[in-house]
């Protein structure tokens, strides 16, 4: 091995707060280890960040280094309950020593899928178990081709739903550049983006042009075989988009007006993220099929989706092994799935995310008032938008240096946050105080504050 990953002294705790090289030498060799077996399209903090951790609890994760850091992406909104939680960490210790895989039955399983349904909006009473999200969103695809016997899609500019190959033609910007034709039958429309909608138009007086152009582009694009409509209800990897309450209602109602599906992608938004159970709710919008996933997990990969039993049993989706996984609802995932989700209702964490985000918001509102690259403050709960601009009137991004130099100073602060792009995604766990989420904040404005210093922004 080329690289001394010895360990040495101890390192000496540094805590956040206070500034420190990013990365140190212990996670340095740690990454220099790695990247000699490891592909480059690792994802971006991490390759951005270079860090090696050594451990983690609640929303601190700790580097090789002894430095502690503040996390606000949760392993990009996947552990809602934060790190080592006692619950979950108890419940998956005892089923290791049990059973791990295999899809036969389990009294874990059992309880799991019964929490489930009653947190599930109503109507959707059945459940399949995945891995992951995309896994997940292209059996919600293949669900919806067996209950309408047809075959096109429509979906929205800015949305993601992984990165497989059924649910690639879905994907915007340079994700999918050079990777030749995706499976037909995709169409994508304006999300209802209000800080950049393509029309220049405003809320309320905008007649919600977004939902009028895709009744129309549905009219006029397809082959009028649409199965389903696929809709993030706030939009997560676009930045964390918060469309207009009567956005989602309007979508699902172009969807019955078609007799296709409106399939709501929670995998992101689910179990607590927004400030409601699911993001659908908060427009009393009940889909016809909904994909889980992140959170419900607690950090193991689980995914799923929900629908009624007549949908489910479809052919030839409900078939014997039609919608089944290797993986999907083994022993293991049942019962962190089982944990995340008792710690979630039972430590009231969806009213946490809704209270400890109303108080992020406000100040990072209070925030924009003093920085004019502050474009733009959204959110709802726990899934916050801050957008970086170089102007507020043409609303030009930020550029790419100066955003790497802001994550590169948070980092040395001790906050773990996505701000290498101008769209920056705030996700922490659900079990962040509001004393840590505004700590945090504190470091994210002193570290811009020295950025805007260095690159004469003010």
């Amino acid at each position: 091995m080329a690289n001394d990953m010895s360990p040495g002294p101890a390192p000496a705790k540094v805590a956040i707060g206070d500034p420190r090289p990013v990365p140190g030498p212990r996670s340095k060799a740690i990454f220099a280890a790695e990247a000699e077996v490891m592909a480059p399209g690792l994802q971006s903090i991490a390759l951005y960040s270079q860090l090696a951790v050594d451990h983690a609890h609640g929303c601190t994760i700790v580097d090789a280094d002894g430095a502690e850091y503040l996390d606000f992406i949760a392993g990009i909104a996947v552990g809602s309950l934060g790190h080592g939680h006692p619950r979950y960490v108890e419940k998956l210790r005892q089923q290791l020593g049990r059973a791990t895989f295999g899809s036969f039955a389990t009294e874990n399983r059992a309880r799991f899928l019964k929490l489930l349904r009653s947190v599930l909006p109503p109507g959707l009473t059945h459940v399949q178990l995945f891995s992951g999200g995309a896994e997940a969103v292209e059996a919600a695809m293949r669900l919806a081709k067996s209950v309408t016997g047809k075959y096109e899609f429509v979906g929205f500019w800015g949305g993601f739903h992984g990165k497989t190959g059924g649910v690639a033609p879905f994907l915007g910007g340079s994700s999918h550049q050079n990777l030749g034709p995706g499976a037909s039958g995709v169409h994508l429309a304006p999300y209802a983006n209000c800080y950049h909608c393509p029309w220049n138009m405003q809320q309320p007086t905008c007649g919600l042009a977004c939902a009028e152009h895709l009744r129309a582009m549905i009219k006029t694009a397809t082959r009028h075989q649409l199965a389903a409509i696929l809709i993030e209800p706030m939009q997560g990897t676009a930045g964390n988009v918060i469309p207009p309450d009567d956005f989602l209602p309007a979508v699902k109602a172009i969807a019955q007006e078609f007799d296709a599906l409106l399939i709501a992608d929670e995998v992101l938004t689910g179990f607590g993220r927004t400030g409601t159970m699911f993001a659908c709710e908060q427009s009393g919008t009940i889909p016809d099929v909904m994909t889980l996933g992140k959170g419900m997990g607690g950090g193991f990969p689980l995914s799923g989706l929900a629908s009624s039993l007549q949908a489910m049993s479809a052919k030839p989706f409900g078939e014997p092994s039609g919608s089944s996984s290797s993986y999907g609802g083994n022993p293991l995932a049942a019962t962190a799935g089982l944990a995340a989700v008792e710690a979630i209702v039972e430590e009231a964490l969806v009213g946490n995310a809704a209270a400890v985000g109303a108080a992020m918001l406000a100040r990072l509102r209070e925030m924009q008032e003093r920085h004019r690259c502050i474009g733009d403050v959204r959110g709802r709960g726990l899934l916050i938008g801050v957008e970086l601009v170089a102007d507020r009137t043409s609303k030009e991004p930020l550029e790419r240096a100066i955003t790497f130099a802001l994550f590169q100073d948070c980092l040395r602060r001790g906050l773990i946050t996505m701000s290498y792009s101008h769209n920056i995604r705030i996700n922490p766990p659900l079990v962040i105080t509001e004393a840590e989420a505004l700590h945090g904040l504190d470091i994210f404005e002193e570290a811009l504050t020295a950025v805007e210093q260095r690159f004469r922004l003010q």
